[in-house]
């Protein structure tokens, strides 16, 4: 697969349809495969955290779920094709459903993890939901609730959708993954339940070909704003620096960025 360098991260360049391709070979496969969704956020996270871009750069497949990283890399002179997270749940969802693959929902808020899995269902009537819940507060990811760990288990589903936010979940999905031996496929979905579910709106269309999503987020959840200085300053200079100041790039450190 082509793949563009990014800060360091390998970005898959493939589309939504080239990404379900792929994922039809993972779920008839012996092995268990991981995808990883990420944006400037996730990118500014890794500048600092080397154990976490080594996560990253060991996924099956990165796609390129911000428009920040569609612009960044034409304006390195290369070339990614955008697939969201929510695309992304949404299209694999439709998938198990042909296949009768059952999927875990696992993150976000309680009810939102349920209504999440509730909608999808309602939309694809044969699927199977394995579970849907929060998972608890996960504070090291290298230490899990067994509890949690047991009911996955013992659910036995074939997709893991995981929704801790970003850097926890693919810390927790590395750390975690081989516990489940049903699972074929695990994904780290971010906010994706969140849109799915209705609790929070996606931005009109216009404001997301503009690459404005970063706007509608802040009126709606102002509370982010930390993370949105992340995407559209922070992100920005780190890709001009990147790409004039090579040598004045800041080194990696192994700060937790959770």
């Amino acid at each position: 697969m082509a793949k563009v360098d990014i800060l360091g991260v390998q970005i898959d360049n493939l589309s939504l349809q080239e990404v379900l391709e792929n994922i039809k070979q993972f779920l008839n496969s012996r092995n268990q495969h991981f995808i990883v969704t990420p944006n400037p956020e996730f990118l500014v996270a890794a500048n600092k955290d080397q154990n976490f871009k080594q996560i990253l750069n060991y996924a099956d497949i990165a796609v390129a779920d911000g428009i920040g990283l569609i612009k960044a890399a034409k304006f390195l002179g290369k070339r990614l094709q955008r697939v969201t997270g929510v695309d992304l749940v949404w299209a694999i969802s439709e998938l198990a459903a042909e296949k009768k693959y059952p999927i875990y929902f696992l993150g976000a808020d309680e009810m939102i993890a349920a209504q999440t899995a509730e909608f999808l269902k309602q939309e694809f009537n044969k699927l199977k939901i394995a579970g849907a819940e929060s998972g608890g507060e996960i504070i090291n990811p290298q230490t899990p609730d067994q509890d949690l760990i047991k009911r996955i288990q013992e659910a036995r589903p074939k997709i893991l959708f995981v929704a801790f936010g970003q850097v926890k979940q693919e810390k927790w999905i590395f750390a975690n993954l081989d516990k489940f031996p049903s699972v074929k496929l695990a994904v780290g979905v971010g906010g994706a339940f969140d849109y799915i579910s209705g609790e929070v709106s996606r931005a009109p269309k216009f404001l997301r070909q503009a690459g404005l999503e970063w706007l509608w987020r802040l009126i709606q959840q102002p509370a982010r704003w930390r993370r949105i200085i992340n995407a559209v300053i922070i992100f920005p200079l780190l890709i001009l620096f990147r790409k004039y100041f090579p040598e004045k790039m800041p080194e990696n450190t192994n700060e937790d960025t959770e």
